[in-house]
């Protein structure tokens, strides 16, 4: 599947509030408040009536898949907990390292 065929169809899987946010959010600008937010929701919401809402062109993404990922977590003494996940096959393993 092509890359923008892959995001149509992720795009069109999202729940109808969400593929209007992504046309109403000038996502990471600052914005007045709440109320502007709701206002164009509102908007799009009457540009898009039905549920056909369709993928801006500006809307798209990565697709990643690890192979491992690291969670810890901060202690004060610095012995921080740590836990990686590492893919084994089919399924995922999950190591404790130290700090």
């Amino acid at each position: 599947m092509c890359p923008t065929a892959r995001a149509d169809a992720y795009f069109a899987s999202r729940p109808r509030g969400s593929r209007i946010g992504a046309w109403a959010s000038p996502q990471s600008r600052v914005i007045a408040g709440r109320d502007e937010l709701d206002e164009l929701v509102s908007a799009v919401g009457e540009r898009f009536p039905g549920d056909d809402v369709p993928r801006p062109g500006f809307w798209g993404g990565f697709r990643i898949v690890p192979s491992e990922l690291e969670f810890w977590q901060g202690r004060p003494s610095r012995l921080h907990d740590r836990l990686r996940y590492r893919r084994d096959g089919g399924g995922w393993v999950i190591e404790r390292l130290a700090p």
